[in-house]
C-alpha cells in the first residue's frame, strides 16, 4: 500500500495548471511532495498563485508561458522542467479548449473550428508527451495523465468537434500506453461537468450557475463536480496506486453516463 509521501520527490508538469482542474491537479501534486512546473499560455497571475501555494506546501514550484499547440513551446516546456528539478516523473496535459454550438446546427462549426480544438485538444497532447518521452522513461516509472470528457465516450458535450478531439484523445491514450510501455504509464480521466468556471469563460456566470444546477438535480449522486473531486482521480493515475495501470480510462461525472446506451467501447 502507497502512503502519503509516496510520491515525495517526484517532478511533474500540469499544462493548463494555472486555472480550474490544473491549479487543483498542481497543488494535489504538491500536497504529496511532488514538485511542479505549472504551465500557462494567458493566465499568468492565476499560475503565479498556483506556484504560491504550492511553494507553501513545502515544494520547489514555478511558472513557464508556453502554447503547446505549438511543438517548439512544447519543447521549450518540458526542457525547462528537466533543467528546474533534474528530471521528470509525471505529465499531466490537462490545457483545454472549446467551441459551444448545438449539436443539431451543422452550420455552427467551420472547418477551422475544427482543426483549432485538435492543435489544443489532440495535437498538443502528442507533442507534449514526445517531448516528455525521454525524461519519463528515464525515471523509469513514468507517468502521463491526460485530460479527456464524458464528451469524448458519449458524444455529447459543448459542440460536436470538443467531442470529436475527446474521443480522438482517448483512442490516442490506447495508441500511446502501448508504444510507451514499459517505463511510461498513459491513462486519460473522463470527467463530466466541472464547476471550474469553463461555462462562466464561454458563457457568462448565469450559464454557469444553471448548468451546475441542472447537472446537481439530473446524475444519479446528486452533485455537480469541483476541479478538487476530479483533481483526485489524476492523483491516481498519477502515483503508485496505479502501478500496475495503463490504457485505461476514468469516467468521473457522478453518473451522468448511466443515462446513455451502455458504453461498450469504453
Amino acid at each position: 500500500m502507497s502512503d502519503v509521501n509516496s510520491m515525495k520527490g517526484k517532478r511533474a508538469i500540469v499544462t493548463g495548471g494555472g486555472t480550474g482542474l490544473g491549479a487543483a491537479t498542481a497543488v494535489g501534486l504538491a500536497r504529496r511532495g511532488v514538485n511542479v512546473c505549472i504551465n500557462y499560455n494567458s493566465s499568468a497571475d492565476a499560475a503565479n498563485e498556483v506556484v504560491a501555494q504550492c511553494k507553501a506546501l513545502g515544494v520547489e514550484a514555478f511558472a513557464v508561458k508556453a502554447n503547446v499547440a505549438e511543438d517548439r513551446d512544447c519543447k521549450a516546456l518540458v526542457a525547462a522542467a528537466v533543467e528546474k528539478f533534474g528530471g521528470l516523473d509525471v505529465l499531466v496535459n490537462n490545457a483545454g479548449i472549446t467551441k459551444f454550438a448545438k449539436h443539431t446546427d451543422l452550420d455552427a462549426l467551420e472547418a477551422d473550428d475544427f482543426l483549432n480544438l485538435y492543435k489544443v485538444n489532440v495535437i498538443a497532447v502528442y507533442q507534449m508527451t514526445r517531448a516528455a518521452q525521454p525524461h519519463l522513461a528515464a525515471s523509469g516509472k513514468g507517468s502521463v495523465v491526460n485530460v479527456s470528457s464524458i464528451a469524448g465516450v458519449t458524444g455529447i458535450g459543448s459542440s460536436i468537434a470538443y467531442a470529436s478531439t475527446k474521443g480522438a484523445l482517448n483512442t490516442m491514450t490506447l495508441s500511446l500506453a502501448r508504444a510507451l510501455a514499459p517505463n511510461i504509464r498513459v491513462n486519460a480521466v473522463c470527467p463530466g461537468y466541472i464547476g471550474s468556471g469553463w461555462f462562466t469563460k464561454y458563457q457568462g456566470n448565469d450559464v454557469e450557475s444553471q448548468t451546475a444546477e441542472n447537472v446537481a438535480k439530473s446524475v444519479p449522486l446528486r452533485v455537480a463536480s469541483m476541479p478538487e473531486d476530479i483533481a483526485e482521480s489524476i492523483l491516481f493515475f498519477a502515483g503508485p496506486e496505479s502501478r500496475h495501470v495503463t490504457g485505461e480510462f476514468m469516467i468521473i461525472d457522478a453518473g451522468m453516463h448511466l443515462g446513455f446506451a451502455p458504453l461498450r467501447a469504453k
